[in-house]
């Protein structure tokens, strides 16, 4: 059984950083796609950051130059570098990877995800 299991969540304040670490279990060919997905107070979820089996990676346009997405070669462990934190991006971030298909910031190609591990941006 595939579990994604996150790390590194917590408390800071705004312009502040965090590293947000993914490992997976249970899979040892290597995932598609993984990424990050949020779900902040009040609002829908959706699609931070992911990275291609190639390594290529893509963002939130809200993210973009604050965030940075990277993975472990040769393992399913991704990571997520939030520098610059704001306090709207206080939210519960999930780890997805997919084994069959990439479906980019949609939901639906992620057959893999993570329990979550809460963010919270305050002063």
């Amino acid at each position: 059984q595939v579990q994604l299991v996150e790390s590194g969540g917590g408390s800071v304040q705004p312009g502040g950083s965090l590293r947000l670490s993914c490992a997976a279990s249970g899979y040892t060919a290597p995932f598609n796609c993984m990424g990050w997905f949020r779900r902040g107070p009040g609002k829908e979820r959706e699609g931070v950051a992911v990275i291609w089996r190639d390594g290529s990676p893509d963002y939130l346009t809200a993210v973009k130059g604050r965030f940075t997405i990277s993975q472990e070669k040769g393992k399913n462990t991704v990571y997520l570098q939030m520098n610059s934190l704001k306090s709207e991006d206080t939210a519960m971030y999930y780890c997805v990877a997919s084994s069959t298909f990439c479906s980019g910031f949609a939901e639906y190609g992620y057959n893999h995800w993570g329990q979550g591990t809460q963010v919270i941006v305050s002063s």
